[in-house]
């Protein structure tokens, strides 16, 4: 699994989260021990004990979090369970100190919060559950039923607008942040993705480099592509553009290559597992697509369009994402000098 996608965590960002946990935790350890020291209804030593074993184990999570990698608490579960744990912990002292005052029962919503802002929907539901639960456990426990019902229901409803809120708000939120990764990750004009995508892909396919046959890296530059604006406008500069990202998706097989606009007339192709003389057909292939695929014009016409490939393949010219993009630059420079409408091969 990605380590950057956590596993439970509604953010990707499992250290914040974990961070805020650990803060949660210390907050409440000085609460409790502070309850210990100087409340009158922990006198027992029975109490007494039951508050401090909630205060090493609070700050047990506390270096746990700060010790051990987010991302593996989040993949183990660890996170999810440190609230639910939390409750219980609450809910086992006000049994053991048969304290059921609005204060203690107001220590639910520190484990119940965090868990609406930081787990997914259904982890923040568990957690409110349970705390809701325990609550009237403890409360039906040591309360008359009259008032047991009451504090049950409020403590039940606070919790549940809490979760309620909180969790809608993280989903929108959610949603947006989505939304807004697919705009980074899609070029609005031609549909192909973005420089970014690419990095990431060429990134992954040159770690599996030396175990594979390479991976090649095409850059495609539209020949004369400031006439074409200059003569009809840029509405089919535009139009070109679009154009060109579906003869170049139409001549690569699917799945096996990536597309991007990498900025401005330029694309790029990478064909991850592919060797070094596929790759030079494959350019090549390129460039006769296009020539022999011209853009229709809206009166009826066609307008004949070409292109200059520059190709790098990896391990051959380069071993690295950028020695790798400057090899292929500067095979695309050797084909636009040497009269355009072609490919070129990186190398001396």
């Amino acid at each position: 699994m990605n380590p950057s996608v956590p596993a439970r965590l509604r953010s990707r960002d499992a250290v914040a989260a974990a961070r805020t946990a650990s803060w949660v935790m210390s907050a409440a350890a000085l609460v409790v021990a502070g309850f210990a020291l100087f409340d009158p209804l922990t006198v027992t030593p029975t109490q007494q004990v039951g508050s401090w074993v909630v205060v090493v184990l609070l700050a047990v999570g506390v270096a746990a979090c700060r010790s051990t990698d987010p991302h593996r608490l989040d993949r183990a579960g660890v996170l999810l369970v440190v609230p639910a744990l939390g409750v219980l912990a609450v809910s086992g002292l006000n049994l053991l100190t048969a304290d059921t005052s609005a204060a203690a029962q107001s220590f639910l919503v520190l484990p119940t919060l965090w868990a609406a802002v930081q787990l997914r929907t259904a982890g923040a539901w568990t957690v409110a559950a349970v705390a809701i639960g325990c609550n009237a456990g403890v409360v039906f426990r040591l309360e008359d039923p009259g008032p047991a019902v009451t504090d049950a229901v409020f403590v039940g409803c606070v919790l549940t607008v809490s979760t309620l809120l909180l969790s809608h708000a993280g989903d929108r939120t959610e949603r947006l942040l989505a939304a807004l990764r697919d705009q980074a990750a899609i070029d609005p004009l031609t549909g192909l993705v973005t420089r970014r995508v690419l990095d990431e892909a060429m990134a992954a396919a040159l770690t599996a480099t030396s175990v594979g046959t390479g991976t090649a890296l095409v850059l495609v530059d539209v020949d004369s592509f400031k006439s074409v604006n200059d003569v009809h406008g840029h509405p089919v500069g535009d139009d070109a553009l679009r154009h060109l990202a579906l003869v170049l998706r139409d001549a690569v097989r699917h799945g096996d290559a990536v597309v991007s606009r990498m900025g401005g007339d330029e694309l790029a192709v990478l064909l991850p597992g592919c060797t070094p003389d596929v790759a030079e057909r494959r350019a090549a292939d390129l460039v006769a697509a296009v020539r022999a695929t011209p853009l229709p014009l809206p009166d009826g016409t066609l307008l004949p369009l070409t292109v200059s490939v520059g190709v790098a393949h990896a391990p051959r010219d380069a071993a690295d994402l950028r020695p790798l993009y400057a090899a292929a630059d500067g095979a695309l420079y050797r084909a636009k000098r040497s009269g355009r409408d072609q490919m070129a091969v990186a190398g001396p």
